[in-house]
């Protein structure tokens, strides 16, 4: 009789572990369920605090100036080139140049970066590390020039480590644009 309760036991417990195995969901598409809500949260966090409105050029539409999505967080365009240098006296001037993306005022000119992963022009040769630290230090790279106006950083800064490293996670998904944006111009 005990003998038969230990084996009854024994196959119950294998049983309920071979059902529980099968039940559960594999690493896999939990990793990529995971994956694809932070990109999906990257996406919605992009939307809302208006990359967009700076960072992707604007072209003429039929209604009127809008967004060229071909170009979608491409920064300035490289075919524009640099705007000419502002004088120290002169007043802010937030400038869209045609394109949305250059801004001129007493800290100088500077230009909507390329946010897209191209290797060479962009944000491709990043690290979640590099872009965390950029937003949180308001410096390119994470450790070098200053981020001009009117990028708003100072505002961004206050995000989470998870919302930041969803942006990321998104702008590394998108198409990558090769556009060399120019350097930041200080005032003369």
């Amino acid at each position: 009789m005990k003998r038969r309760s230990i084996f009854s036991f024994t196959i119950a417990a294998l049983a309920l572990t071979a059902v529980a195995f099968t039940l559960q969901p594999s690493a896999a598409p939990a990793a990529a369920q995971n994956s694809n809500t932070k990109v999906e949260r990257g996406s919605y966090l992009v939307k809302i605090m208006g990359c967009n409105d700076c960072h992707t050029p604007w072209k003429m539409g039929p209604h009127g100036p809008e967004p060229d999505m071909t170009r979608f967080l491409s920064g300035h365009p490289d075919e524009i080139g640099p705007l000419p240098a502002v004088k120290a006296a002169e007043p802010y001037i937030a400038s869209s140049f045609g394109t949305n993306t250059a801004y001129s005022g007493p800290w100088g000119v500077s230009y909507a970066f390329n946010l897209t992963p191209e290797p060479n022009t962009g944000l491709g040769i990043w690290t979640e590390e590099m872009f965390v630290k950029t937003i949180r230090t308001g410096r390119h790279m994470g450790a070098s020039r200053p981020i001009n106006p009117p990028m708003p950083w100072p505002a961004y800064r206050n995000a989470t480590d998870d919302d930041l490293k969803a942006v990321y996670a998104f702008l590394r998904t998108i198409k990558p644009v090769v556009n060399r944006v120019p350097e930041y111009q200080p005032v003369d």
